[in-house]
């Protein structure tokens, strides 16, 4: 039996890393094998990389060069951990995906989306997620959950200015109005328990 592959998208401080744990437990809890694993990273290879581009040492790079850095992260991810998982059976639950790229890179950065989708159909094949995620919040929960979270101390993507991160928010919910089969819209809002009813309630009406 082939698995599943959820992934969870959003701009800063949405919440994905908490949703993908309450995520994981929640389909162990019905008996399933699940995976849980993150982007950039989930193989040494792509760890590697992560810790390149997130990194504050330096003058960073450019849209191009952090979009084909992600680009050979995922080649890496998806051929060494990904398709295996599924392929015996578990539900892969990723803490973002190419979907990130192409509203950080892509929306944010000011690549084009078709460039973005390029990368990834030459490095990953083409995968997609079964199921996309998308968590989202009012930018001013994002910056007091980030205040908290962070100390005011972001990685380098993380802390790039309140434009940027708007263009990424409207990247992510124009990619959400075109493919509605493919993502689940979420309101991010609320107590995590809060959050997680209403990840199961999107993941019930398509696979549970």
């Amino acid at each position: 039996m082939t698995g599943r592959f959820i992934a969870l998208e959003g701009g800063e401080g949405v919440g994905k890393s908490t949703q993908g744990r309450l995520l994981a437990d929640a389909l162990r809890a019905r008996g399933l094998d699940v995976v849980t694993t993150r982007e950039p990273g989930g193989t040494t290879g792509a760890e590697a990389i992560r810790s390149m581009l997130l990194s504050t040492e330096g003058d960073g790079w450019s849209p191009r060069a952090e979009a084909l850095l992600f680009a050979a992260a995922r080649a890496d991810h998806v051929d060494k951990l990904i398709r295996p998982a599924m392929a015996g059976g578990a539900w892969v639950i990723c803490d973002r995906f190419v979907d990130s790229s192409r509203a950080y890179q892509g929306g944010g950065g000011g690549l084009s989306d078709a460039d973005v989708l390029d990368l990834h159909r030459i490095g990953s094949e083409g995968l997609l997620p079964d199921l996309t995620v998308l968590l989202a919040v009012r930018p001013e929960v994002s910056a007091e959950r980030l205040a908290l979270r962070d100390g005011g101390q972001a990685d380098r993507i993380g802390g790039r200015g309140s434009d940027y991160h708007a263009r990424v928010a409207a990247a992510f919910r124009a990619f959400a109005q075109a493919e509605p089969k493919r993502f689940a819209l979420i309101d991010a809002e609320g107590s995590p328990d809060e959050v997680h009813g209403r990840v199961m309630a999107a993941l019930a009406e398509r696979y549970l």
